[in-house]
C-alpha cells in the first residue's frame, strides 16, 4: 500500500514539474511579426544615431483618418504627422521633397506596415505642403530634429 501511495506522489510531482517547465519555455518564445514593434534593436535609441535619411515618401489613405496610431494618438489627415519604421516614435523630422525642394516639419507618431519599403508615410496635409498629392509618392530627404520641447502637432 505504501509503495502505491509513493508511486502516486512521485507521479504527481513529476507531472507538476514537467508542466512548469513547459510554461517557462512558452514565456521564452521568440517574438513573431506581430511583436516586431516591440523589438528595440530595430529602432534606434537616440535620434543622434540617424541624422539624415533618403528614401521614398507616400501619404496615408483616407481610411486611416480617426484610427489610433502606434503611440496612442488618433490620426488626423489634417495634422502634420508621419509614420516611419527606422526612427523612434515621438521625434520631430524635417522632410524635404527632392523634386521641388519644399520642406515641412513633422511629428513621428506611427509605424508603417513591416513589409512597406518606403521611408516615411505622411499625412495628406503634409503631402499637400510638399506638393506630391497628385503623384502619390516622391523622393525625400528626412532630417532628424529630435524631441522638440513645447512644440505641438499642428
Amino acid at each position: 500500500m505504501y509503495k502505491f501511495i509513493r508511486y502516486i506522489l512521485y507521479s504527481v510531482f513529476i507531472s507538476i514539474s514537467f508542466n512548469a517547465d513547459i510554461k517557462a519555455q512558452r514565456k521564452k518564445r521568440r517574438p513573431t511579426h506581430a511583436d516586431s514593434s516591440l523589438i528595440k534593436a530595430t529602432v534606434p535609441d537616440s535620434p543622434k544615431d540617424i541624422v539624415i535619411k533618403y528614401g521614398i515618401a507616400s501619404f496615408y489613405a483616407q481610411k486611416f483618418h480617426g484610427r489610433q496610431t502606434a503611440n496612442g494618438d488618433i490620426f488626423s489627415s489634417l495634422k502634420l504627422t508621419a509614420a516611419c519604421n527606422v526612427l523612434p516614435l515621438g521625434i520631430w523630422i524635417k522632410v524635404t521633397n527632392l523634386k521641388n525642394d519644399r520642406s515641412v516639419i513633422l511629428y513621428v507618431n506611427d509605424r508603417l506596415h513591416h513589409k512597406n519599403k518606403r521611408l516615411v508615410d505622411l499625412s495628406k496635409t503634409a503631402a499637400e505642403k510638399l506638393g506630391f498629392v497628385s503623384s502619390g509618392i516622391t523622393k525625400v530627404k528626412v532630417e532628424v530634429l529630435g524631441k522638440l520641447r513645447g512644440r505641438k502637432v499642428e
